[in-house]
Formats: structure tokens, sequence, C-alpha cells
């Protein structure tokens, strides 16, 4: 709150002497002496006129409400407004995440040795998902961790094929990851039925490489979740692709994904054992030759701790929006103070005139 004319409160000085005089003043009256006993029976000389005191303190009320008004105080209405940093220009970190969707990803593991009849037991009471139902849910609790990260996804089996570029547009790119199924591994091969359902893991990397070499971010990595072995050939190697994300500075983390009690439904619906495929050496290769990490997840667990793990070293700093507030208007009190001055000194006019009227 603030006062618009404050040296106007100066007036307070010869209004407290107006009031002053207009207290001490004497009213006319005709002084008869023998009404002086009747005075003093009725309590003394010493006793407060209250017809005199109540228009009196109407009267100083309402000047001063009067004076007040005429500094004219008035408070500033505020408005906050909030300054939102653009993605597009902040130093969040640029991630690609390669999806491995092959056939062998609707596979069941599990960390400890159980028989057929358990696990059938365990996957009708949903307590157990295969392990793309388990990445797909892990990324997207990442992806929902990491709201200021510009996040890409390439899912892949024989062939990669790019969901979305890095983007801040989370919901979209949730939305992507939750469109697809196992099943589209079928249109990421060719008429080649032999290879229908390979691991092709170069080609993914090189793919998110293309993707993230020219990027803005502070620090640029691919996350890539498999279960299975390099079996098809391309024109670049694994490692080679490996080389290739060292050269731009992008850190590529692996997630081997698998166990050794792993069932896997069979052509007829039957749970059989699923032999356990990737291949580790060279996952742990392609992380150490981009200075990133390998993580082994053998269940749901393990797939949850590698991504909490990876989601601890890959730390982004984001600079927080910026909140300001500006005066948009005033609240003006003059109003008030004039109506409440007016109001006390007609009061005060009426019962000196009337319940407070003194005779001689």
């Amino acid at each position: 709150m603030r006062m618009e004319y404050p040296w106007l409160l100066l007036l307070f000085i010869p209004y407290a002497a107006v009031l002053f005089f207009g207290w001490t003043r004497r009213t006319p009256s005709i002084r008869i002496p023998g009404l002086e006993p009747f005075r003093q029976a009725a309590g003394g000389p010493g006793r407060v006129n209250m017809r005199k005191l109540l228009p009196f303190v109407l009267y100083a009320l309402g000047g001063a409400a009067v004076i007040l008004a005429m500094t004219r105080p008035r408070e500033g209405i505020e408005e906050t407004f909030r300054r939102e940093i653009d993605p597009a220009s902040s130093e969040g970190i640029d991630i690609m995440i390669a999806l491995d969707i092959s056939p062998s990803m609707e596979a069941y593991d599990s960390s400890e040795a159980v028989t057929r009849g358990q696990m059938n037991a365990l996957i009708r009471e949903g307590k157990v998902e295969n392990r793309f139902d388990t990445a797909k849910e892990e990324i997207r609790r990442f992806i929902e961790a990491r709201p200021d990260d510009r996040i890409g996804l390439v899912v892949f089996s024989r062939l990669p094929f790019v969901v979305s570029p890095p983007t801040i547009d989370h919901k979209f790119l949730l939305a992507n990851l939750e469109r697809f199924s196992i099943q589209d591994w079928y249109s990421l091969g060719d008429e080649d039925y032999r290879f229908r359902g390979g691991t092709g893991i170069a080609m993914p990397i090189a793919s998110s490489v293309e993707r993230l070499k020219k990027s803005i971010g502070k620090s640029r990595v691919i996350v890539l979740f498999t279960d299975g072995s390099n079996n098809v050939d391309a024109q670049i190697s694994p490692r080679d692709a490996g080389k290739l994300a060292q050269k731009f500075g992008i850190r590529i983390y692996t997630v081997g994904i698998g166990s050794h009690s792993a069932w896997m439904f069979d052509i007829l619906g039957f749970l059989e054992r699923y032999a356990d495929e990737f291949d580790e050496p060279l996952l742990k290769d392609l992380a150490e030759i981009t200075g990133g990490r390998y993580y082994r997840a053998a269940d749901a667990k393990g797939m949850e701790q590698a991504m909490d793990e990876i989601n601890k070293l890959e730390k982004t700093e984001v600079e927080q929006p910026l909140e300001y507030s500006v005066i948009v208007g005033w609240h003006e009190f003059y109003p008030y103070l004039c109506w409440f001055g007016l109001g006390a000194i007609l009061l005060a006019f009426c019962l000196g005139r009337t319940f407070c009227l003194r005779l001689p």
C-alpha cells in the first residue's frame, strides 16, 4: 500500500489544534447560580459530558478520514508472470532409446528356477510380464522422470524403424511407444522370410547416431535394449557402429535382457523353455568403447534397477523458469474514506441538533 500525496498528512497538525480548540471552547450558555447544587448532585464537575463527547468524536473521525482520503492511499494489484525456458534451447540431454522387438522379446523371465506349472500360474495371475512389456514399462517410467530432455525412440528386429527423433513432446513419444506391439517385427523384415525375427544391432545404433550427431544437447546418449545376439549382416558391424558413436561423443548404455530360467509359448500355445541368447561380450564392448555402461536385466527387477542407475548417471541441470510480478492496476481507498468521513460528520451534525442538543 502507498499514498500518492503523503505530504498532506501534515494537515493533521492544524487539524489537531482545531480539535483541541473545539473541545476546550465553552458552549455559550446562561449561568443560573440556583442550578449548581443540581449539577453537583448529578456527579460533580469531573463527570464526562457524553452529549458533547459523542458528536466531537464523530467530527474528529470524519475529519481525519477526509484528510487521509486527500492523501489518496491505494494498493497495487500485482500479477505474477512466468517466463518459461524454451526446451529447444535449454541444455538438456538428448537420448535415443533403441528397443528390440524381435519375437524372442515375448519370452518370460524369472530370477529363480521355476517349473512350467509355476510359470503358467505366474503368467495367469499377472505377476510376470514378457520382456517386451517389461521394457516398455521401464522406458515409459524413464521418459516420465526426465521431462526436460529430448528423447527419441527407434525399434528394431532385423531392420531399424525410427518411431520418433529426439523430442520434448513426451506425450507424442509415449503414445507411439504404447502403439507398438511385439507383432510389429513383421513389418521390419523383407520378403526373405528366412530372416524374419533376426536381430540387427549395428543399424539401430547407426540410425540413433544419425539423429544425435547434430543435436545441441550438452550430452548425447543411446540406451539399447536387446535380448538377442547380432545375426544380421549389415554394411557396418556393431563395434564399428560403437566407434561411430564414440566419434561424435555419444555414450551407449546397453541392457542385456534374459535369464537362465526363461520360458516362451510355442506356435501351438504350449509354454516351453527358451535359451538365453544375447551376446554379453558385444554389449559390454559397445558400452566400454563409448564410455557408457552395460547392465544385465535378468527379470523385471533387474531392468528397473538398470534404468534407475542410468537415470542417476545422466543428470540434467535445467535453468529454472523465471517468475516476476508486475503491478497491472491499483485499488483506490479514498472513496471509502470519503464516504466514511462525510457520513461521520453528517451523523455528528444530526446528533448535535437532536439527541445531544444542549440547552442553555
